[in-house]
């Protein structure tokens, strides 16, 4: 299981950064989309899986597609990756702004 583990990674040839600064920064690159977001939660679809972030006073202060990056801002209490498994049926945050 664990060589598994070693070999899926070292195929997908993906760096990704997250650097938090003082629990009020997050700076985080590898993006693909920024999936919903409110004052309390921003979840985010990154190359290696679904990140949502937790805290208070949340805020986007940076979205880049084209660098892959995004800087979120605020009261930052929780960072947790989960699998890409959420279906996208009623689009994403762009699709909707774009429309």
């Amino acid at each position: 299981m664990i060589e598994e583990r070693k070999n899926t990674n070292i195929t997908t040839n993906v760096i990704q950064n997250l650097v938090l600064e003082n629990r009020e920064k997050l700076s985080v690159s590898g993006v693909n989309d920024v999936l919903s977001f409110d004052d309390q939660v921003v979840m985010v679809d990154t190359e290696l899986g679904l990140l949502t972030v937790k805290g208070e006073n949340i805020h986007i202060n940076k979205l880049s597609l084209d660098t892959a990056e995004v800087i979120i801002e605020g009261e930052i209490s929780s960072l947790s990756y989960s699998q890409k498994s959420i279906e996208k049926s009623s689009g994403t945050l762009l699709s909707k702004i774009f429309k």
